[in-house]
Order: C-alpha cells, then structure tokens, then sequence
C-alpha cells in the first residue's frame, strides 16, 4: 500500500514497499529512454505555438479558439507543462478564463502571475489541489486564499494546498478557516505565526500539516487536531521557544499521528529526537520518523525504538551517527534515508530534494561513494538532475551536483545512461554555469562533463552556448591539462554548428584562434607534437570550415607562418594532412587565397602534392585547385601555372579508387565551394579533383552527401558535365559514375524537375 502523501505533490514523499520502490528505480532507464507519450508530445507542441494559435482579447491576453475544449486529465497535464517550462504569465494564464479549460489539479509552482490573473484563470474550477509552491511575490497567499474562497465549491472541497516560500505582506494574517474541506497543507518556509497555526489548526478534516521553517515558537495549537492529524513535519522549527519535553509532550498527545518529522539542520544541534527516543510508550502507531541531523542518535536508540514498533517502513536518519549497524539493512520493509551507503543516499536524494541542507549532505555523500564506480546508475543521476532543477541558485548544490553527474558518466558509463537524462543534466550543467559564472572549480567540472564522447556525439543540448564557454575557458587558463580538454571540446562542437553560428560567436572564436595559434607555435618551438598539439590542429581547421571570417583573422594573426613552421618542423602526415585541410579552407576564400600564392606555401604545397599518403596529396590537390581556378592570381606566371595544373593531373591519376580508404576522415558541411571547380570546363584537372572529392565522400556516407548534392543543386551540375560535350573524357566518365553508383540514393530526394538519372537494364 502506499501511506499518507507528505505536504507538497513531489513524488519523494510517498513512503513506498521494498519491491515497488526498486521496480521504480529499475524502470528510470525504461522510462528516459522511452519516447515522450503522445499527449504530451501534442501539448508540448502547444506549448511552444502557443502565441500563433490563439487569439488576442483587448487587454493583449490570450484566447484559445472557441471550438477547443479539454477534459479535466488533459487541461490538468497541460497547465503543469507549462508551469515546467516556464510559460505560465498573466498573458497565458488566461486561457484558462471560461468553460473550455476544466480544471482538478492545479499546479503553478514558481509562475510568474498577478492576483487579478489568478483569480480570472483558476478560482472559478472546481479545484481540489493548488500547489502555489514558490509563486513570485505579485501573488500573495492571502490573495490565494481570497480568491479560493470566492468560489463556494472551493470552499468545500479543496483539499490539497501547497504554499511553500510563498510570499505574505507585513502584518497581514491568514484566515484558512473557510477551506473547510482541506485536508492537506503546507507552509513550508512561510512567515506563519502562531496565531495562523492556531487558525489551521481548528480546519475540522485536517489530516497533514507541514509547517517547517516557519516562525511559530509553539505548537500547543497542535492538541485541538489530536484526532484527526496523521502527518506532521516540523523540519527547522527555528523560532521554537518550547523546550524538548515540551515538544514531546505535545507530540505525544497526537493520538492518530502515522507520519512525524522533527528533522533538523546538523549546525543547531537540536536534541529533540534525543528525547523522543527515550519514550517507550510514544507514537506507537508511527509508520514513518524523520530525525535527521538530530544529536547524540545512536544505532541502538533507533533500533529499540523501531523493534517497539514493527509497522515502521520509514526513517530519516542523514547527518546524523546512527544508520550504520546491520539491522537497517536486514530489517524487511524499511527504508532508510542516511548517508551509511549508496542504498540510504538514493533514498536520502530522492526523499530531500526540496530540502537543499539535506541534499547537499546526501550528494557529499553520493560523491565519495561514486569517485571510482563502475556501476551504471540512471535512478540515481536522475535524482541528481532533479535536485539541480530545484534549487538553481544554491551554488554548493549546482557544485557538488556536478561532481557527481561527472562521476556517474565518467569513462564508459555515459553510453549506458539513456540520451534524454544526459540531455537534461547537460542542460542543468550548462544552465549552472550562466547562474555562477565567477566560479572556477563548477566551470572545470562542467567541461570535464563536456569532454565525454557519447555526451559530444549523441546528447542534444546548447551547443553555441557550450562552445562560447569552452572558448572562453580556454583563453582565461593556462592550465596543460584543463587546455588540452578545452581544445578537444572545441574541435568536436564547431562541426556540430553552422558557420553562421560560428561566426555569431565573434569575440570568443577570435580569441579563441588567436590562443589556439599561441599554442601551436608554443608546442612547435618546443617540437612537441603531443595530443593538445593535434587537438589544437583540428580546431582550427574546423573554426575555419566555411568561415570566411575566422579564415581572415587566422591570416591576420600569422597563421600561415605558424603554419609553415609546422610544416617545416613534423614531417608526420597526420600533422601534414590537417595544415593542408585548413589550407584548403583559405583557399576557398577568394578574397584570402592570394595570401597562399607565396614561394613557401606553394613549395610545400607541389612537394606535397606528390606524397604517398593519399590524405596528403588530396588535401594538397585541393589547394592547387582552387588556386589554380583563379586566373587573377596567376598574372605572369602562366607557365608556373600550367606546371602545377600538371603535377595535378598526375597525382590524380596516381590515386587508388575513389571509394578508397583515407587515415584522416574527410568530411564536408557543404559542396558549395566545389561549385566554382566543377563549372570550370576550361581546366579538366580542377574538375577531377572536385569530382573525386565528392566520389569518395558519397562512398562513405551516401545519404548525407546524396541528399546534400541534391539539395545544394550540386546533382545538376553532374548531369551537366556527363552530358557537356566539352567535358573532358575522364571528368565525363566519373560524373556519370556518381550519378549510376549512387542513383538509388539521389532518388530518394530527387524533384521530378531534376534532370532523371538513367536506370540500366
């Protein structure tokens, strides 16, 4: 069975059997790595297209079309996704005015909404649950419980109400006394005094009361619901002027009371659940005891006390010295929320979410427990993210938070972890750092994250905000090995943007080449081609793909003698093949390329041209072509050129098949800059190369490069040169073998316009 829900609709509250509650952890995995349920896919669709489909009343709110209409399940889940999203205002409150919305549940934690809105929105439903948790200060709780109550089915037959930390003006007081059919309430860190709890006290179906961290000194008021209260949590009762056996004395007269939580902060070192523990005859009905952070507990004053009382299935005992001996780990039905192993952490993360002092003592905890794990735990790194999601501002949250997701994906146990739960701690992660961004030790912990392959490859998440802080991170330290991971990072996540992403980055990017330049002259001086130094390499190579901008400040910033120092000082073809691919990328800048044409690039570039390594003759080839296509550049040296143009030709024809296997994976965003080199009809050996070049990257992925020739209207222009009578013999022949090699990919995007590709028979 599942026992009385604590104050405040998260899930962590509810006291659960061993076999159900390890059958909700197992399915975490099932269940992040399931697609969203239609409904919810369609209502986030709504969500988000909201503005376009309603219409604007007079005041500018918003309305939904008259023929829409939801039932109550379907308007509930709707309102709660947007209140999770963060799209529940004054403007789009108002869709929920009139008869087409039918509300039950209604969940507004943390919206940003008037008293007015609230009223016209919410108050006229037959509402049975609000959870207002954390409203912004425009709505008050006496503007809640006016509008309440001014429905008289509210009045009767509400009987859920959450109102944690939200707001009350100076000297106003609270009447709850018209909610005659509640029955479940929370104040959790609400300026409540004792006249209130004396209010609350007298509602006649009151069944849990959560008053912690309020600023009651006594809970005497507490005896006029003795029998009918069965849940009370009074974590952090600060202002309590009662002494210890008061408090007990009371407590002890709370005839039907299953559920107690006298949980405290470790620093005021209460002594309450001290004395509670000594009491023989108290609570001998109690199912559930939260002393956590209590003093002087022990393990043998918790278990007497549990013996006395068998039906007990939960206890809070984190931050404190008991939880240790074996009994809570032998005792059938009871689960522990402590720090003494990873099974009580996972119960102490899950139970404390909405407590931070607790929370952060349970990730201490997780963190020591993981630093070496090789244990895949999805439940448990879900519990993590839901922690950071709830307490975005606590700077020792979001820190330790991100030690322990860098611990539960650390190595290989990233690839079992369902891609939507990395999705969101990336995303928590990345929303931490914009919170603290003067914090050096969450930034290295975050770009640790980030350096995880599967993280990298397959999780979705802001990629131009993850590059702008990684560039950044990299031009601020100086740390080899923190620069080493920074360079990694970056060399991966701009090829996951389009260059006109890249180049909204601007100052970081610049920055960024200008730091990536300083280490590879520091690196070449030293003649140390360690893995920052190739990491340095590819960055710059794929910052400057298609970026004419990035090109420039590369030229500007002395990039090319850098580079030709390389050149000059590893003659490996790793290192060779990605100077020449960013090479490529100069010289595809029209406006750039005349920086190439000097007597040091060009030899390096004819030498290697002739390499035996294929990836460095092609990148080399690629070089010489587009230099060559350009006749401005080339103003007197016709003779030079037709000499290059012939080393081109020939060390086309020297190369294996063009479906031939390279060491340096050769990749393309766009076939644009081929387009100039496969018009070129004057210059055969310019088109070879292209037409080599896009036959051997559509042998190693037809459908990205078929469908990008044909989107790019690249396929027309190999129709026109098969069928060019013009066209060189060779290029005619190589055109047409891409069209029939691939044909069955090309018609898979293929328009009817497009010129047919002929199907042999």
């Amino acid at each position: 069975m599942v026992h009385f829900l604590h104050p405040g609709r998260s899930p962590r509250n509810i006291v659960l059997p061993d076999a159900q509650k390890d059958a909700l952890g197992c399915s975490v995995a099932q269940e992040e790595a399931s697609p969203y349920s239609l409904v919810t896919i369609c209502l986030k669709f709504l969500i988000a297209n909201l503005e376009k489909l309603c219409s604007e009343r007079p005041d500018g709110t918003l309305c939904l079309p008259e023929p829409w209409s939801f039932p109550q399940e379907i308007a509930d889940q709707f309102l709660g996704l947007m209140t999770w999203h963060g799209k529940l205002n004054d403007r789009t409150a108002s869709i929920f005015r009139g008869s087409q919305m039918k509300l039950k549940l209604v969940n507004i934690q943390k919206a940003k909404i008037s008293a007015a809105a609230f009223i016209k929105a919410f108050c006229h439903h037959k509402l049975t649950e609000l959870d207002a948790t954390e409203v912004e200060c425009a709505l008050s709780i006496p503007d809640i419980l006016s509008g309440l109550c001014s429905n008289s089915w509210i009045q009767q037959n509400l009987q859920n109400l959450f109102l944690g930390s939200a707001s009350i003006p100076q000297d106003s007081r609270l009447f709850f006394g018209q909610l005659t059919g509640l029955r479940i309430l929370s104040v959790v860190s609400v300026d409540l005094h004792n006249e209130d709890l004396a209010s609350i006290c007298q509602l006649p179906k009151l069944e849990s009361l959560d008053i912690s961290n309020t600023l009651v000194t006594d809970i005497s008021a507490l005896l006029t619901c003795k029998d009918h209260l069965k849940f009370l949590s009074m974590h952090y009762l600060k202002c309590l002027t009662m002494t210890g056996p008061q408090v007990i004395s009371v407590i002890s007269k709370l005839n039907c009371l299953l559920h107690l939580d006298i949980s405290d902060h470790r620093q005021l070192k209460s002594d309450l659940a001290f004395h509670l523990l000594q009491q023989n005859d108290i609570l001998p009905n109690v199912v559930s005891l939260d002393i956590s952070g209590g003093s002087h507990i022990t393990d043998g004053a918790v278990e007497l006390f549990v013996r006395q009382r068998p039906a007990m299935c939960f206890l809070g005992l984190l931050a404190t010295d008991a939880g240790y001996s074996d009994f809570f780990t032998t005792k059938q039905g009871l689960r522990v929320a402590g720090g003494a192993n990873m099974n009580q952490i996972s119960e102490a993360l899950n139970h404390y979410r909405n407590r931070s002092c607790f929370f952060k003592e349970a990730l201490y905890r997780l963190f020591t427990e993981t630093f070496s794990t090789q244990v895949i735990m999805p439940a448990v790194l879900k519990l993590v993210a839901l922690g950071m999601r709830t307490h975005p501002l606590d700077l020792a949250v979001q820190f330790t938070a991100s030690a322990c997701a860098l611990n539960l994906t650390r190595q290989g146990l990233a690839k079992g972890m369902p891609v939507r739960l990395l999705s969101e701690v990336t995303s928590l992660l990345l929303k931490a750092l914009k919170n603290f961004p003067q914090y050096p030790q969450l930034q290295k912990n975050c770009l640790l994250c980030l350096t995880n392959s599967r993280i990298l490859a397959d999780v979705p998440f802001d990629r131009f905000y993850a590059a702008k802080f990684v560039m950044g991170w990299l031009c601020r330290h100086e740390d080899p090995k923190m620069q080493t991971m920074a360079v990694s990072v970056i060399s991966i996540l701009v090829l996951q943007l389009s260059p006109e992403r890249i180049l909204q980055l601007k100052e970081e990017l610049f920055s960024a080449i200008k730091e990536l330049l300083e280490i590879l002259k520091r690196k070449t001086t030293e003649k140390l081609h360690d893995i920052t130094f190739l990491f340095t390499l590819k960055a710059l190579w794929n910052l400057t793909d298609e970026c004419p901008a990035a090109c420039k400040h590369f030229v500007e910033h002395q990039g090319l003698p850098i580079f030709i120092q390389v050149l000059e000082t590893f003659p490996e073809s790793a290192i060779q093949s990605k100077v020449l691919g960013l090479l490529n990328n100069i010289a595809e800048v029209t406006e750039l390329s005349c920086a190439l044409m000097t007597s040091e690039v060009m030899q390096h570039v004819s030498s290697l041209l002739h390499s035996k390594e294929i990836e460095v003759s092609y990148f080399a080839a690629g070089i010489v072509a587009h230099l060559t296509s350009n006749k401005q550049l080339w103003k007197y040296r016709g003779r030079q050129r037709k000499s290059v143009l012939r080393d081109l030709h020939a060390a086309i024809q020297n190369w294996p098949s063009s479906s031939c296997k390279m060491s340096a994976l050769v990749t393309y965003r766009s076939f644009k800059p081929f387009f100039p080199l496969l018009g070129n009809f004057c210059q055969p050996e310019v088109q070879l190369w292209a037409l080599w070049a896009l036959c051997h990257v559509c042998s190693k992925n037809p459908s990205k490069y078929c469908k990008m020739l044909v989107e790019e209207e690249g396929f027309q222009l190999l129709c026109n040169i098969r069928d060019h009578k013009r066209a060189h013999p060779q290029a005619q022949q190589l055109a047409a073998s891409i069209l029939d090699d691939f044909r069955m990919h090309f018609m898979n995007y293929q328009k009817p316009s497009v010129c047919q590709v002929p199907v042999l028979t």
